[in-house]
C-alpha cells in the first residue's frame, strides 16, 4: 500500500477518491483508513472513495464504493459518472460502459461536450410520508419541498431528519426542494448520510428530486436540476406509477492525482 495512487475527480462539487483495483491492490484498505483519506483536514479529503474493480465477463468493469465515514455506501449517481470518466482515463475505451454497482448493473457514455450520461435503475413508484416524498434510486431519498432553499438550514433539519427513529438505523438522504420559474428547472441542497453533511451535489438525490418535481404527464420529460456545485440534467419516462429510461447527466472532471504518505495508510 506504500504506493497507492489515488485520483480525485468531481461531478459538480460532488468530489470522490478513485483506485484503480483491478489487481486487488486496494482490498486491504480499512474503514478507518478510508475515512482518514476522506477527511478534508488532515486526509486527502473527499464525499466519498471509489474502487474501481474486474467486472463480469459481460461488464467493462464493477463499482464499489464507500462514504466518507468508511463504510461500504450504497449507489451513487456522481460517482458512477466520475468512475466512467476514469475508466477512460485507464484505457478502458468504449462507446458505451456496462458496469455493476450495489444496486445492479448500469450503462453510462461519454458525451461530445465532456459531460457523462448515466442510465439509472427504473424507480417503482414514490411514497408520500405527510408532506414529503420517499424515493429510492439506488439510495435512499426523502424530497422536502420548501419556499426559501436559500435560508434553509440544511445541516441543522437534515441532519434531524436522518437521525429520527424512522431513520436512525439505516440513515437518509434529505433533499431539500423549491421550484422555479421555468417549469423545468429546480433547486436543490441535500444532507448526505455517510458525509453527515450538506454536500455540494447528490446525483441520486437530483434524479429523485425531478422525479418528484416534474410534471405529470406521459412521454419523455427532462429537468434541469441546480445543485450548489452547477446543474445536472435528468430525462426520464413515466409509465404508470413507474419511471423508466432514466438518464443523468453532468460534468464529471479530473482533479489532480495523489500518493499519500504512507502513515496515512495505516489502520
Amino acid at each position: 500500500m506504500s504506493t497507492s495512487r489515488f485520483y480525485k475527480y468531481q461531478g459538480t462539487g460532488n468530489d470522490f477518491l478513485l483506485g484503480d483495483n483491478r489487481s486487488g491492490h486496494y482490498s486491504l484498505l480499512t474503514s478507518s483508513v478510508i475515512e482518514k483519506l476522506c477527511d478534508r483536514r488532515f486526509g486527502i479529503g473527499a464525499d466519498g472513495l471509489i474502487l474501481l474493480e474486474v467486472g463480469s465477463t459481460a461488464d467493462h468493469f464493477s463499482m464499489r464504493y464507500f462514504n466518507a465515514d468508511g463504510k461500504p455506501g450504497s449507489f451513487c449517481g456522481n460517482g458512477a459518472r466520475c468512475i466512467t470518466q476514469f475508466a477512460y482515463q485507464l484505457g478502458i475505451a468504449s462507446d458505451e460502459y456496462i458496469f455493476t454497482a450495489a444496486d445492479g448493473t448500469h450503462r453510462s457514455r461519454r458525451e461530445p461536450d465532456g459531460s457523462v450520461s448515466l442510465l439509472m435503475q427504473p424507480v417503482k413508484a414514490l411514497h408520500f410520508q405527510d408532506k414529503d416524498i420517499f424515493v429510492d434510486t439506488g439510495s435512499p431519498h426523502l424530497v422536502v419541498a420548501v419556499n426559501e432553499l436559500d435560508t434553509t438550514d440544511v445541516v441543522a433539519v437534515g441532519r434531524s431528519i436522518r437521525n429520527n427513529e424512522c431513520y436512525r438505523s439505516e440513515g437518509i438522504n434529505v433533499n431539500f426542494v423549491q421550484r422555479t420559474a421555468d417549469p423545468n428547472s429546480i433547486r436543490i441542497r441535500t444532507y448526505e448520510r455517510g458525509v453527515e453533511d450538506e454536500t455540494y451535489s447528490c446525483g441520486t438525490g437530483a434524479v429523485a428530486a425531478a422525479l418528484t418535481f416534474a410534471a405529470d404527464k406521459k412521454g419523455t420529460q427532462q429537468l434541469e436540476v441546480q445543485t450548489k456545485g452547477g446543474s445536472l440534467l435528468v430525462q426520464f419516462e413515466k409509465e404508470g406509477v413507474e419511471y423508466v429510461n432514466i438518464w443523468l447527466r453532468g460534468p464529471a472532471t479530473f482533479v489532480f492525482e495523489a500518493i499519500p504518505d504512507p502513515q496515512l495508510l495505516l489502520p
